[in-house]
């Protein structure tokens, strides 16, 4: 739910091809980077139906090495768009909606996306909005973010896929610190937990995660897209793996020992030169 009121500017529409009737801007700031902007400035970047499935259709007919997701001026996202309704049943329908559908599938996408996801969180994150920066591989935020989930001041029983990643990243205390306490914390406290990884002034983000990109988008992609494959399947399984996708994945890793890109990796290293990725 967005808890904020409308955040309106003059400042012109940062780059990028609109999709969402404009709410999302889609570009390429780096060569095999993709970046998608929230751009609703209207609701404080609330993530509406609109947005939801956009965002999910463009992440899966993605042809890329790594993806930016962004938000635009002070904030991230404010979270799910659920206001403006004129009854309680009709609240409590659309709400069910949003979260049951749309929200869903777009966190079910990303999570899924074969290449690595950075959020570089620009602003305030709440609710929806921080699980979204959750579900990306890598968060970058810039001070001075708050970040909190408040389903404790919503009277809302989060969903336990949703609880399951805050407790992957940052463990079961600091979640649930978040989600009993409803507060929102500052970007110190959140790099302290674990809720993100690096934490940059709001004037240095952009550098700071095109940097990021810009290195995963150089490495190997047969290597990430592996590695990512394998990072998955452990969090999927932390008991210990079944034994047939354990001898998927050792398949996997013996598998890049006979590609190109190993050859080429191994001679660029020894040549001291940049490698020319051919991605088989």
């Amino acid at each position: 739910m967005s808890l904020a009121e409308p955040l309106l500017s003059e400042d012109p529409a940062p780059p990028g091809e609109p999709l969402a009737s404009g709410k999302l801007l889609l570009d390429e700031p780096a060569e095999n980077v993709t970046r998608l902007r929230i751009y609703n400035r209207a609701k404080r970047g609330a993530l509406d139906h609109e947005i939801l499935d956009a965002l999910a259709d463009t992440v899966r007919g993605l042809d890329t090495r790594c993806l930016i997701i962004t938000g635009d001026g002070p904030v991230f996202s404010a979270g799910y768009d659920i206001g403006n309704f004129d009854n309680e049943s009709a609240f409590a329908e659309a709400a069910e909606k949003l979260v049951a559908h749309p929200f869903h599938d777009a966190i079910e996408v990303l999570d899924a996306a074969p290449f690595p996801v950075i959020a570089g969180i620009n602003g305030h994150a709440i609710g929806g909005g921080l699980e979204l920066a959750v579900t990306c591989d890598i968060r970058v935020v810039a001070r001075p973010a708050k970040l909190g989930m408040p389903p404790a001041r919503l009277g809302l029983v989060y969903s336990h896929t949703g609880l399951r990643r805050f407790i992957e990243v940052c463990g079961v205390a600091a979640t649930s610190e978040l989600f009993y306490t409803a507060r929102n914390i500052d970007a110190e406290r959140a790099l302290q937990i674990g809720l993100v990884g690096q934490m940059v002034e709001r004037g240095g983000l952009e550098e700071a995660v095109l940097l990021m990109a810009g290195d995963i988008a150089a490495g190997a992609p047969l290597s990430i897209t592996g590695n990512k494959r394998i990072i998955r399947a452990l969090r999927a399984h932390p008991g210990g793996l079944p034994p047939e996708l354990e001898a998927e994945l050792v398949a996997l890793r013996e598998a890049c020992f006979t590609t190109e890109d190993f050859q080429e990796g191994v001679r660029a290293f020894a040549e001291k030169r940049k490698a020319e990725w051919k991605g088989r």
